[in-house]
């Protein structure tokens, strides 16, 4: 199973980066896919969830202004980011859940998001 995420970088305050996933090594619409974050001096947090069927799931804190999305033809989940604020300043991370059961998660290396105002 390999996770790459990109699409990281340094942004203005209000900016609309749209980071990536690409994946391979597992059936990629199997199961749900989920991006996480973990800012300076935190812990990793969860933020989105797209889940097989299609139903979308979002941390309050980004809420309204990140979107989950998937491309099924190129195994890429993405992570479209609206509005951002300084607090938004992270490493992201995207993650599957893989396996008959759907209970084998793994991770990508993470890409940073640095928000300055």
């Amino acid at each position: 199973v390999q996770l790459v995420e990109s699409g990281g970088g340094s942004v203005q305050a209000g900016g609309s980066p749209k980071l990536s996933c690409a994946t391979s090594g597992f059936i990629f619409d199997a199961c749900g896919m989920t991006w996480h974050r973990q800012a300076p001096g935190k812990e990793r947090e969860w933020i989105s969830t797209l889940m097989s069927s299609g139903l979308e799931f979002y941390a309050s804190s980004v809420k309204g202004r990140f979107t989950i999305s998937q491309d099924n033809a190129i195994n890429t989940l993405y992570l479209q980011m609206n509005n951002l604020k300084t607090e938004d300043t992270a490493v992201y991370y995207c993650a599957a859940s893989t396996g008959r059961t759907c209970q084998e998660n793994y991770f990508g290396q993470g890409t940073q998001v640095t928000v300055s105002s």
